[in-house]
């Protein structure tokens, strides 16, 4: 057993990690740990395992057999609950200069084991360019027992000044086979609904086991796969945009509201706050809106993740498309769907589908850049339909 069983399909990535867990050892030992650097950069396409490879890591930075898997230090990294290991995951639409202020003043404190202290920031892209700068100052001055462990999709998401001190690791997107071994061996899953799965996901192994183990998910990428088939005027185009928001806010707003709840009567009850809202101290309702505006972050954050998820279902339609009008025999994503997929390949010209492909990702770029998303939605179904 290893930290890094999970890490599926990245077998160039873990000899690198596990080279360098061995070069840290040396260093607590007093050599010079060659292949050891402060600061590393996790880059690769969604779904990839970024942040898997980040706590592995850390799991055998921290385990005296480098990532066995078994000992305490790795069960605790792992279950994100190791004192020397700070995993941080912004919530929110960005990562902020209080928190990144915050989060160096705790990277900057010795050990509590006595080997490193490991920062694993995931999504690291989401800083704000001030933030970015504090962390740059950190970075270029680390503490002598600190690691930093950065995740993004590619390098260009971090500034330049961050990424050229950093030890780039890139991953790559794991073979559906792969990920479809991981569901069946780790999660149990049944082998059919596991291959389906992680084909339906090209590989991205956290959307595979939502679609193995979630039904609902699965009726949501049926409505999606259908949106081809029913844009026939301006009117279902419209129409199609507004469910596939709604979808996304309903997807989202229960979830949300379940943590916003708890945690504001968590915060409630830790300034004081006694039964009928009596007892809270002066100075209350500042932070009790603080934590609002971060809660409404995070719910906008989620909503767009959805709906993201669904313009990839979308894509990955088209992309059997072109697939099939290319006739390369490479094999669907949407197999379960060929027959609609051969449909809409026979009545329209590859560069017709490249167009289409283009407009999802122009869409998903819009909501990126904060545009409103039933707008952008859209703009993106009437491309669809009159491309």
């Amino acid at each position: 057993m290893s930290v890094f069983d999970d890490l599926v399909g990245q077998e160039p990535a873990v000899r690198e990690l596990r080279s360098a867990a061995a070069s840290a050892a040396e260093v607590l030992r007093g050599g010079s740990g060659a292949g050891m650097t402060h600061a590393w950069l996790f880059t690769g396409p969604p779904g990839s395992g970024r942040s898997v490879a980040a706590r592995a890591f850390a799991a055998a930075l921290q385990c005296p057999d480098l990532g066995c898997g078994e000992c305490d230090a790795c069960r605790h990294v792992l279950a994100g609950t190791h004192a020397d290991v700070e995993v941080v995951r912004p919530s929110g639409l960005s990562y902020g200069v209080k928190d990144s202020r915050d989060l160096v003043l705790r990277a900057g404190s010795r050990p509590s084991g006595g080997r490193w202290q490991v920062v694993c920031f995931e999504d690291a892209d989401r800083a704000t360019e001030q933030a970015a700068n504090v962390l740059l100052k950190a970075i270029e001055e680390p503490a002598p027992r600190t690691v930093w462990l950065l995740c993004a999709p590619s390098p260009e998401d971090l500034v330049l000044t961050i990424r050229s001190r950093c030890r780039l690791v890139t991953l790559r997107t794991p073979p559906s086979a792969a990920v479809a071994e991981v569901l069946v061996r780790r999660d149990g899953i049944d082998t059919d609904m596991a291959a389906f799965a992680a084909r339906a996901a090209q590989g991205h192994i956290g959307r595979a086991r939502r679609l193995a183990t979630d039904a609902e998910a699965r009726r949501r990428r049926e409505e999606v796969l259908r949106i081809p088939l029913s844009l026939d005027g301006i009117g279902a185009c419209l129409s199609a945009a507004a469910q596939l928001v709604e979808a996304a806010e309903g997807e989202t707003n229960a979830a949300a509201g379940e943590l916003d709840a708890a945690e504001t009567a968590e915060l409630r009850r830790a300034l004081g706050e006694r039964e009928g809202g009596k007892g809270l101290p002066r100075g209350s309702a500042a932070v009790l809106r603080d934590l609002e505006e971060r809660q409404k972050s995070r719910t906008t954050r989620m909503r767009r993740d959805a709906l993201d998820r669904a313009l990839l279902d979308l894509a990955s339609f088209y992309r059997d498309v072109l697939i099939v009008q290319a006739g390369s025999g490479i094999d669907l994503a949407n197999a379960d769907k060929e027959e609609e997929i051969r449909g809409v390949a026979s009545g329209a010209a590859p560069e017709t589908t490249l167009r289409r492909l283009e407009a999802i990702m122009e869409c998903r770029e819009r909501l990126e850049a904060n545009a409103n998303p039933l707008l952008a939605v859209e703009a993106m179904t009437v491309s669809l339909q009159f491309h």
